[in-house]
């Protein structure tokens, strides 16, 4: 169990930004509420933006997401556990394979694709049991997108939806890649460069395009 509350390389817990992050935003009387309470913070206060440099590791990292103030869906996650383990709380990334039916044409047009591979994700254990959480969108590209904004209550799993505010298909999961203490940025990094050339290739150029 130590390896979910200790600091990690993207999992940075031990980072000052982090804690400082962490202790301004842990609001409640019990873990629970201080771990609902830490991730409307990620999902609002850090913008959800795909348009990152993959080939370098710090866009994958927790404390980047608060320097920068923006992390595509693995960075947020890793950021929502770096501030539960500050907490006290046992937290891991999980990843999955998703199916963005409703995603961009600017992005599709630079991934090739609608599968999002490694979609990444948090694990909280409250109350006695693993929960996820899942903070990537924020609230304001959530209403621009016309998309349910994923709320969380410490309790029951927080995952995206099939559908959106329309009835439209959005989110389907397709394959769990488990769960780790930190994230396993190289192996990220190759299935990303194998599936998206384009995308991964803009390299930090990938920061002149526009999402949302």
């Amino acid at each position: 169990m130590n390896e979910y509350l200790a600091s990690g390389r993207c999992v940075d817990s031990d980072h000052p930004a982090v804690i400082a992050f962490a202790t301004r935003h842990a609001a409640g009387g019990t873990r629970r509420e201080r771990a609902v309470a830490l991730y409307y913070a990620v999902r609002d206060r850090i913008r959800y933006n795909p348009f990152l440099d993959y080939a370098r590791e710090e866009s994958f990292r927790a404390s980047h997401c608060i320097v920068a103030g923006e992390g595509f869906c693995v960075g947020k996650a890793a950021l929502l556990a770096a501030c539960a383990r500050v907490d006290g709380i046992a937290a891991r990334v999980g990843f999955a394979d998703v199916k963005n039916h409703l995603t961009t044409p600017t992005l599709r047009a630079r991934m090739g694709s609608d599968l999002f591979i490694y979609h990444g994700y948090t694990e909280l254990l409250l109350e006695g049991k693993w929960v996820k959480a899942t903070p990537a969108f924020n609230v304001e590209l959530c209403r621009r997108f016309k998309v349910l904004p994923l709320e969380f209550d410490g309790r029951e799993d927080s995952i995206f939806h099939p559908f959106d505010e329309g009835n439209r298909r959005h989110m389907e999961y397709l394959r769990d890649r488990g769960s780790h203490a930190d994230v396993p940025v190289a192996e990220i990094m190759h299935a990303f460069r194998e599936a998206y050339p384009a995308l991964y290739g803009l390299g930090s150029q990938a920061a002149l395009e526009q999402f949302g």
